[in-house]
């Protein structure tokens, strides 16, 4: 489900700069049933590390971002994005989350330079990231960059070994 919000969240913020509260509270709500049925069982360790390391990343993860979203680098869905997939990710998981993150972030907007200055498509969708670099707008969808980064730091610290949650089952 978390993978599926971290697309859905990807494609909300290229289709009009915008990451929706209901998917960061999905995938915050998804942590915790998933962490507290694994504690439940006394399994949590074979999949996650303790709940402090979660906590922690994502607290580090939302003052970076509170910082960076009053000085207008970096908007607030992307903040509160960001954050519950630092709780996800824990401490181990934050730098690979964070160098995906920025690889991805800026190969997007290495690329909307490129739609400013050559204009490729001819009559891009009204509002979306595509129609505004065109335009020169030079903002870009950081919710795209940072689903990337929550899909590399996952692969990374492991969540797509399924037999590790078979082993807490």
């Amino acid at each position: 489900m978390t993978v599926g919000m971290c697309g859905y969240a990807a494609v909300s913020d290229f289709r009009g700069y915008r990451i929706p509260n209901i998917i960061s509270i999905i995938i915050f709500a998804a942590f915790v049933v998933v962490y507290g049925a694994l504690s439940l069982l006394g399994q949590e360790h074979i999949v996650f590390r303790p709940l402090m390391n979660h906590v922690g990343a994502a607290l580090l993860v939302f003052v970076v971002t509170l910082a960076l979203f009053g000085l207008k680098l970096f908007g607030a869905g992307d903040s509160k994005f960001a954050t519950v997939i630092a709780l996800w990710v824990g401490l181990p998981g934050l730098i690979p989350f964070l160098f995906y993150m920025s690889l991805a972030g800026g190969v997007i907007a290495a690329f909307s330079l490129v739609l400013k200055r050559k204009k490729l498509f001819s009559s891009p969708s009204e509002g979306g990231w595509i129609a505004k670099a065109q335009e020169g707008h030079p903002s870009i969808p950081y919710g795209i960059a940072l689903a990337v980064g929550a899909l590399a730091a996952f692969v990374f610290i492991g969540y797509f070994n399924f037999s590790r949650w078979g082993e807490a089952f």
